[in-house]
């Protein structure tokens, strides 16, 4: 079995690639982390078993890249007046929004994990459990609560309860304290007007 160019791995993979950078970091380092991943590949392409899968040993490169990202980003300080990030459609028609994207980073971290690995790079759970750690169980977990989450974020505020239109209890009194009020002819309840008026 011949192993592919490397160019072909990139024009195959580099879109999952990058869209996986891009849903763990913000777009500007996520350009860095799909570089620096196919950078690391080809250096190791030569050694990889021509039976390997190729996109789980990416995106393991890709997860790894990432991880260094997020640990030098928690050691530097940050700048009070930072830049906002540029939109790269690098690769990638008719790219998910940029809320979208925020609301995966904003998972967990192994949910987010999880959630990329499976459902952006399309890797089972076998594969995912190796990248992250744990069981395919648990990666399965991690995954369904991370979009459960993502659902109820995306989707917004549940709508008010609607509290117009006929009530389904008793009509409110004069007082509105949900007492019977009285009738045209002058009872509420089966009693007397004079059984009223002793009241």
């Amino acid at each position: 079995m011949a192993r592919a160019p490397f160019e072909r791995i990139v024009t195959e993979h580099g879109p999952t690639v990058l869209r996986v950078c891009r849903a763990l970091l913000r777009p500007a380092d996520a350009q860095d982390a799909w570089a620096e991943t196919f950078l690391a590949a080809l250096r190791a392409y030569p050694q990889l078993p021509v039976e390997a899968n190729v996109a789980a040993w990416l995106t393991t490169i890709a997860h790894r890249k990432a991880i260094d990202v997020l640990r030098g980003q928690a050691r530097r300080a940050v700048p009070l007046a930072d830049l906002p990030d540029g939109r790269s459609t690098l690769g990638l028609p008719a790219e998910p929004d940029d809320e979208l994207w925020a609301a995966v980073r904003a998972l967990p971290e192994r949910q987010r994990h999880a959630v990329v690995h499976h459902h952006v790079a399309g890797l089972p759970y076998r594969e995912v459990a190796a990248i992250v750690g744990g069981t395919p169980e648990a990666a399965r977990r991690a995954a369904a609560d991370g979009i459960g989450s993502l659902r109820r974020t995306l989707s917004g505020p549940a709508p008010a309860t609607h509290r117009a239109g006929p009530s389904t209890g008793p009509p409110a009194g004069p007082e509105g304290d949900g007492r019977v009020d009285p009738g045209a002819d002058g009872r509420s309840d089966g009693r007397t007007d004079r059984e009223g008026a002793r009241r």
